[in-house]
């Protein structure tokens, strides 16, 4: 049966307020929706994909147009926040019409938030066009800024490129958050750094942990435990919590010398479950409940054989009646497996 496009035609469905009807076994009302929209990426980030990595054939991600249906989908059932991830997000043909078309939501009301992760490669061209489509906040996912170190890093990449595309985002006006994962022998001893650097600029950042995902192995190498940074950091600058919180899991701290916000984002040394609002969905339509078990539904195949979305909309309440408590996150030597096979950039980073 052929599925009708609503890049082309729902701009006319209804778009009066909805109650937030997605609610867990454990009472939390699950409002905040990342979605990957490619599995594509043009870094090759050693914490976050396989070093042999293949990428899935066209046929097996969905459209631009099944990602809309999915992503208003949600926002019937109460979703509040979206964003867009990848792999790189940027790098999926024409998702600027998909912007486009989620913004409906901004401007009816119905969604607070539309925003994205990206690594930034594509940032000055994509900026001011975003911002175009209600976007006013982005997450930059940057580890370092010494330009060896991050081409090391990302297999890849042009840290000039990176900062010429943040440079990018302030002039069209977006809010940016900078999110760097601490890596054990490699950039913890830039983190002071980055935070004054970060702060200078006006940006938020958020620290993040190694997450036990694909080869357990090479994270056992990498993983730098955030209470340990902390305490690092608390010798050189004035930590003082704060209140301040977005619909993420980052724990805040204002920093006395900067006078900017710091976010810790813990899943193993203080993991943030009971708080937990979010799901995600991968480019293939596969809905993870938790980042960090491998309970999942399948939205794909409701999605294509039903053009009313009542079955998509029945599928989504299904999986979130079993959403679990929290992830098993652990990270230690024993050689006990990983309790999440897949890499982060299968999930969305």
């Amino acid at each position: 049966m052929a599925v009708p496009d609503p890049l082309k035609h729902n701009c006319a469905r209804d778009e009066s307020p909805v109650v937030p009807t997605l609610v867990d076994p454990f009472g939390r009302a699950i409002s905040y929706l990342r979605v990957s929209v490619t599995d594509r990426c043009d870094f090759r980030c050693a914490y976050c994909m396989s070093p042999d990595m293949t990428f899935l054939p066209k046929s097996e991600v969905l459209t631009l147009g099944e990602l809309d249906r999915l992503c208003s989908a949600f926002v019937d059932l109460g979703t509040r926040k979206l964003r867009l991830t990848g792999g790189e997000p940027l790098m999926r043909r024409d998702v600027l019409k998909l912007f486009q078309q989620l913004s409906r939501h901004l401007d009816s009301g119905r969604l607070d938030e539309l925003t994205l992760t990206t690594n930034g490669s594509r940032l000055a061209e994509f900026a001011q066009k975003l911002a175009d489509c209600g976007v006013r906040r982005i997450n930059v996912s940057l580890d370092t800024l010494d330009c060896r170190k991050f081409r090391a890093i990302t297999g890849r990449g042009d840290l000039q490129q990176v900062l010429r595309g943040i440079d990018a985002a302030q002039r069209a006006g977006l809010s940016v958050k900078i999110n760097t994962v601490a890596v054990k022998n490699f950039n913890e001893d830039e983190i002071g750094s980055m935070i004054v650097w970060a702060h200078g600029r006006g940006f938020d950042l958020s620290l993040i942990e190694i997450m036990p995902m694909g080869e357990i192995e090479r994270r056992a190498d990498q993983y730098l435990p955030l209470d340990l940074v902390r305490r690092r950091l608390a010798e050189k600058f004035t930590l003082v919590e704060s209140a301040y919180c977005t619909s993420g899991p980052a724990r805040y701290f204002r920093v006395g010398e900067t006078g900017g916000r710091l976010g810790f984002i813990t899943p193993l040394t203080h993991n943030f479950c009971e708080s937990c609002n979010r799901v995600r969905v991968t480019c293939t339509g596969t809905l993870y409940l938790c980042l960090g078990q491998s309970d999942a539904a399948d939205l794909r195949a409701p999605l294509r054989d039903d053009p009313t979305d009542e079955g998509l909309r029945q599928a989504i309440r299904a999986a979130i009646a079993r959403k679990p408590k929290g992830h098993d996150f652990v990270i230690d030597r024993s050689g006990a497996p990983s309790p999440v096979a897949r890499h982060m950039s299968h999930t969305g980073g």
